[in-house]
């Protein structure tokens, strides 16, 4: 036999090479940053439509500045401000203009109240004359600034204030607003999380009128929670939060002159028992203020325009669903008054054009698929620019098409995720990109035509990182379970040998309208599914009956029985998935976060002969425990469906639990209460069956900050290991520790 020799060079540079593509990912890496994306903060389109400013940070100064960039050459053409020029500022974290750009509202200090709101200290910057302005010495909320830029209005203390920039005078304009009573022209816990919003006030295009929303939550009961800080005793914090079936907060519409220093209380021209108002917005005309009003079951949307001069109403579209209809943030008044609008209506959310006094002018987009994001109307051209699905559910790209449904063109190339930020004048969009394979690109691209001009920004060095690591491919295909087609995704070993077995784990959240099944770039979960791979894992992701952007059938077949479905989907798909001659169907695990920490729940419990083990993070475990909005939204109140309640949740079905089960929550999670797992905990503790759990103390429904979220995935992490882990390895563990205690 010839020997084939090497050069010692040659032999050291394939062992480097080797190595180098066999790093594991860590969990220490994924937290550390080591995998984080470059990205662009706070992208505005200047409104000459030829520049762009962006939020930057200068790690060398710890300064912050709003600078500008040109279009066409990318190149950044000055600092509008910087915080090392200010004297009062050592930095700022966001930005916003005035509708004419010579004024900048700069935000610091701010800290979270929940999931959306903050508190913070604001300051006018002048890039006239480059003077600052404190808005006030107290921490605020949403200031505002008027059309014409001489005014900013602000919360405080649940009542509403206007500054005057030009006079430094300021006016309050509420004065009933206190803590758990009433709040004016800011949004109540409930609106904040489930309607997605926290400034319920609106200047009119005059810059003479602000409407606003009035929230009575006093007779709203109170929940409170332990805060135990690092002082002798704990301290609590109580909040409204209106759970299944109880009150809500009164809400009232009201529209404050500032001419004649009035405020009045709108009244429409229907009579309401128990409703919301999810969405107020003013027309081109100063004196039109439209809103949307929601029965309480969500299922009868009411846009209204009322005249603020003569305080009328007039309905200008009225819709109806067997199930819910989803808010839209896509109302947009064209100059003629007459408005686009997104709906469902026709099985799939679509563009539609009415006029302004609510006639069908014609459906703009049509077809099975669903329009995902609307980014606005270019007058010039006459085309809408928006997002959708058309390219297969998990993809998004960009289109145009004109106003009568005409001359579609797709804008965007490359098969994943694309979003666009379109220049003011709707000439040039800034595109990202990513897919399971891209991280993430920013490119200038033309909006007429969607071709690129240059690139922007890329994550090359991150890609070239992890050439260095040994992972595995996100694999996408779908499965047919219970009479549908379910979008999967799986990531097998980097090793991965079609003659052994291995353990599986799944994760969903499976809320309704949601999505994990997406053709994006890795989250931290992502790279935490990579680390389990390597070590011998097959991880998969199915996105069952009730989830997004397949059409309204499909996402709205859950309606009034939350967590039957779903839980039957993952199960039946997990028994077909272990019918695979590489999968162990005797190690088959399952995970998920909040609704999907509800499901793993359930999973466990209702397919115990399915499921050897399962982690379930700040779950849900009873619908009655959960807020009015959502919960009301998908199955009425408790009081009409009780059994649609009871039926699935998993407090109900503790006594099935025969796997492994890991329970954790956040002490101070003022989303999905500790509650749900206290009682949950005590359920299964009278069962008589045995389960791991923890509760992180004082973190929120995100559990994270400082080392939180590394412990939370090692305990999670070594749960996996401990339960699905290779018994037949474990077994030879066990003889080779025998061995050498006997020798």
């Amino acid at each position: 036999m010839r020997i084939l020799r090497l050069p010692l060079f040659i032999c050291l540079f394939l062992t480097i090479t080797l190595s180098a593509q066999n790093k594991q990912i860590t969990l220490e890496e994924i937290w550390n940053g080591t995998f984080r994306t470059e990205g662009m903060d706070v992208l505005h389109s200047m409104k000459n439509g030829q520049q762009y400013s962006v939020l930057n940070f200068d790690r060398k100064t710890r300064s912050t500045s709003v600078d500008i960039y040109d279009y066409k050459t990318l190149k950044k053409i000055k600092t509008l401000v910087s915080s090392s020029d200010i004297e009062e500022l050592n930095y700022f974290t966001d930005y916003s203009f005035s509708n004419d750009e010579s004024k900048i509202i700069l935000a610091t200090n701010e800290e979270s109240i929940y999931r959306r709101s903050t508190l913070g200290n604001y300051y006018v910057y002048d890039t006239t004359d480059k003077s600052i302005t404190l808005i006030s010495e107290n921490k605020i909320q949403e200031p505002t600034f008027s059309p014409d830029g001489n005014m900013v209005a602000y919360g405080f203390e649940n009542n509403l204030y206007i500054k005057n920039l030009n006079t430094k005078t300021v006016n309050q304009i509420t004065f009933d607003g206190e803590k758990n009573k009433v709040i004016n022209g800011i949004t109540d816990w409930v609106y904040e999380e489930e309607f997605a919003f926290v400034r319920a006030f609106e200047w009119n295009t005059d810059s003479n009128k602000i409407a606003f929303i009035r929230f009575d939550e006093t007779n709203v009961p109170e929940f409170s929670m332990d805060v135990y800080g690092t002082g002798l005793y704990q301290t609590q914090q109580v909040f409204k939060y209106p759970k299944a079936g109880e009150k809500n907060s009164l809400v009232s519409l009201h529209i404050y002159d500032l001419d004649t220093k009035k405020t009045n209380q709108v009244k429409v021209d229907k009579t309401y028992s128990d409703f919301y108002i999810p969405r107020i917005e003013w027309s081109k005309n100063p004196d039109i203020l439209s809103a949307q009003y929601m029965n309480r079951h969500q299922n009868e949307l009411d846009l209204w325009m009322i005249n603020a001069k003569t305080n009328t109403s007039t309905l200008a579209l009225a819709e109806k669903d067997d199930a819910y209809i989803d808010v839209t943030d896509n109302l947009t008044f064209l100059k003629d008054n007459s408005f686009i609008w997104t709906s469902e209506k026709d099985g799939y959310n679509h563009i539609y054009h009415y006029s302004n006094d609510g006639k069908l002018k014609n459906q703009i987009t049509k077809g099975n698929w669903e329009v995902t994001n609307y980014y606005g109307y270019d007058e010039n051209t006459n085309r809408i620019f928006y997002q959708s699905v058309e390219n297969g559910s998990i993809n998004r790209d960009v289109y145009s098409i004109k106003l009568n449904g005409r001359d579609k063109k797709r804008l965007t190339k490359s098969e994943g995720t694309n979003g666009a930020s379109f220049s003011a004048d709707f000439s040039y969009f800034i595109n990202t990109f990513s897919s399971a394979t891209t991280p993430p690109e920013y490119t200038l691209n033309s909006a007429a035509s969607g071709n690129l001009i240059k690139s922007i920004k890329d994550n090359d060095v991150l890609s070239k990182n992890l050439s260095d690591y040994k992972t595995s491919k996100k694999e996408f295909t779908s499965i047919h379970v219970n009479g549908n087609d379910l979008n999967m995704w799986m990531i097998k070993p980097a090793n991965f040998d079609a003659s052994k077995q291995y353990p599986l784990l799944m994760y969903q959240y499976s809320g309704p309208g949601s999505q994990q099944v997406a053709n994006r770039w890795n989250s931290a979960n992502d790279y935490w599914y990579q680390h389990l791979a390597q070590q011998g894992y097959i991880i998969v992701c199915i996105d069952g009956r009730g989830t997004g952007f397949k059409g309204a059938a499909f996402k709205k077949v859950t309606q009034n029985q939350l967590g039957k479905y779903e839980v039957e989907d993952q199960i039946q798909a997990a028994k077909q998935l272990g019918e695979l001659p590489y999968i162990d169907a005797s190690r088959i695990g399952i995970w998920g976060w909040s609704y999907g920490g509800f499901m793993s729940s359930n999973a466990l419990f209702k397919g115990n002969d399915v499921f050897k083990m399962a982690i379930a993070v700040a779950p849900v475990s009873s619908w009655r425990f959960y807020d009015t909005i959502y919960t009301e939204r998908y199955m009425t109140t408790p009081q009409e469906n009780a059994s649609g309640y009871d039926d699935n949740s998993p407090i109900n079905h503790v006594d099935k639990l025969k796997g492994d089960y890991l329970l954790i929550h956040g002490s101070a999670d003022d989303n999905v209460h500790l509650q749900n797992t206290m009682r949950l905990v005590e359920a299964l503790i009278q069962a008589d069956k045995q389960f791991d759990w923890g509760v992180y103390p004082d973190d929120n429904h995100g559990i994270y900050g400082g080392n939180t979220r590394l412990h939370l995935y090692k305990k999670m992490t070594t749960f996996i290991n401990e339960k699905l882990g290779d018994k037949r390895e474990k077994a030879k563990e066990s003889e080779v520790k025998k061995v050498e205690i006997k020798g």
